[in-house]
């Protein structure tokens, strides 16, 4: 594999700079705490660091309503403390990945502001989507709850216009068919590629286009806005000025999809490079479950020759120390609700275990800060703490993603636990006990959560043909890399006799005797190659 093919078999850490390290003091993660805390990233074994928007916001999603992608939030820092950052983590060997956003912008940004202040039908307007009349102009449901139009005032008070957004009020969709918006994002690219970043990942990459004759959902074979045609011409020209590079930029999509055959057109040679597998993230801790997302992901990767990619979270979704401890240990944002019980115990068993089994998986594997502690989803942060538009568009019945975006622990004491050092607050607060799953309470630990996720990134294989093991069963996942690399992982009520004329790497958990407990994953060295699978699916070289 050629050095500019890294991202096939990457290790890819997220990180929500609100919540990461803040330098200044303020409460808020900064991209000078990121800086001081790259030697921490370099121990883990990390290939790649992913960034949610760091652009000036409003912050009325998070900063995923971008105001000016040419701006640091001052929140953070400015774009020559990314750059430092940036030439800095690649110093030691860590590229830097971050979020575009081509659905929807801030209603803060110059050209919503301007097309506010223009007439209907002014071309400022043309830009999104506007349209007029007393009713609703679809029923279009939000990805946050609530209508996806509102409506504008005329200058003499008046209603005015209806305007299109797909997420909150505060992000108004663009419109894809005006030049204006392919030419700002294709300068978009240039501008953080020119500047180091080392590839982008495209938010909600299947929604930009939209049928504008706006017909209900369902009523015609193709959805209105989500995965059309029109998607694909898109991203052929942003993998033009990727490639245009001497060391080519890297694009990945957010890309929800059932269909595993429209999944893979993203992923051609001149399109995508990898798009984010959320199938095996949503899935309950199931063998037969978890077997059937990892073939059904395979498969659809393998026409188009794309590398898988395996993610057990992100900041959208419940920690899987929490998720896994659930009686539904799958994940739906249909069904987030408050006061789910959970066995923290056997989550973060089975945390480790998913750990194990994705990170031996062939492709690329990405890690949400946090997890790599054990960090459990906090689902008692009070009311009035909760920042998520999600909480507030479902009249609270909603959770929403806040808990799972709790700024870290990195000290056993302290007033944040050495999020800041001046003790000032943070922005959301953290738990009581939060710093007994510090970064320094487990880095010396040889069993902690920390350790066990050093070890597996230092010991993953990269490479292997991908094949089942015979052991595979009801309640067990086993499978080869290659001649002599083997996972297992046990999701049976009983221990499990590992197989005869093996050798243990690396266990989740103690083993007993030469039997793998439940919930528990196991990496082997066989002392003879196994017999050829009939039909081996996975990456090729």
């Amino acid at each position: 594999m050629s050095r500019d093919q890294w991202w096939r078999t990457a290790v890819i850490y997220q990180i929500y700079p609100r919540s990461f390290a803040d330098a200044n003091g303020d409460g808020t993660g900064d991209l000078a705490g990121v800086r001081s805390r790259l030697p921490y990233l370099r121990s883990l074994g990390i290939d790649a660091i992913w960034f949610t928007p760091w652009y000036l916001s409003p912050l009325a999603d998070g900063g995923y309503d971008v105001a000016d992608y040419r701006v640091i939030d001052p929140a953070f820092g400015t774009v020559e403390e990314a750059e430092l950052l940036i030439a800095e983590a690649a110093a030691i060997g860590i590229k830097t990945i971050i979020d575009v956003v081509p659905n929807h912008i801030s209603s803060e940004h110059e050209w919503f502001r301007t097309a506010l202040a223009a007439e209907p039908g002014s071309p400022e307007r043309e830009r999104f989507w506007f349209r007029g009349g007393e009713e609703l102009p679809t029923d279009w449901v939000s990805s946050f709850s609530g209508d996806t139009w509102t409506r504008t005032k005329n200058p003499d008070g008046t209603p005015g216009e209806w305007y299109l957004h797909l997420f909150t009020p505060e992000q108004p969709d663009l419109n894809w068919n005006h030049p204006d918006v392919r030419r700002e994002h294709e300068d978009i690219l240039k501008f953080w590629f020119d500047r180091g970043v080392a590839g982008i990942r495209i938010d909600s990459a299947t929604m930009p286009v939209k049928d504008p004759t706006f017909p209900p959902v369902g009523q015609n074979e193709d959805h209105p806005y989500v995965d059309r045609d029109a998607l694909h011409e898109i991203y052929r020209d942003w993998r033009k000025v990727a490639d245009s590079y001497d060391d080519p930029r890297v694009l990945v999509g957010e890309i929800w999809l059932a269909d595993s055959e429209r999944f893979a057109r993203y992923l051609r040679p001149d399109e995508m490079h990898t798009a984010f597998n959320f199938d095996l993230m949503g899935r309950p801790w199931d063998a037969r479950e978890l077997r059937t997302s990892i073939d059904s992901t395979l498969a659809a990767h393998e026409p188009v020759n794309a590398p898988a990619t395996w993610v057990l979270s992100n900041h959208d979704v419940t920690r899987p120390t929490t998720r896994y401890g659930r009686e539904d240990s799958s994940f739906s944002f249909a069904t987030k609700r408050f006061g789910v019980p959970t066995d923290l115990a056997k989550g973060r068993r089975r945390a480790r275990a998913a750990a194990m089994l994705t990170a031996a998986l062939p492709g690329s594997l990405y890690i949400y800060q946090g997890d790599e502690l054990g960090l459990p989803e906090v689902e008692d942060l009070p009311l009035v703490a909760l920042q998520d538009p999600i909480f507030h568009r479902s009249a609270g019945t909603d959770p929403g993603r806040d808990g799972c975006r709790v700024p870290l622990p990195w000290t056993t004491t302290g007033p944040s636990f050495g999020f800041n050092t001046q003790g000032f607050t943070p922005w959301l607060p953290q738990p009581g006990d939060w710093g007994s799953q510090s970064v320094e309470a487990q880095q010396d630990d040889p069993g902690s959560m920390l350790s066990l996720y050093r070890e597996l990134l230092a010991r993953r294989p990269r490479d292997g043909e991908f094949s089942w093991h015979d052991l595979t069963g009801a309640d067990v996942i086993a499978f080869h890399r290659g001649t002599e690399f083997v996972c297992v992982v046990n999701f049976g009520a009983d221990p499990l006799q590992l197989p005869t004329g093996t050798t243990v790497l690396l266990a989740s958990s103690a083993l007993v005797g030469d039997q793998l407990p439940t919930d528990s994953a196991a990496w082997l060295r066989l002392s003879s190659p196994p017999a050829k699978a009939e039909d081996p699916v996975g990456e090729r070289p």
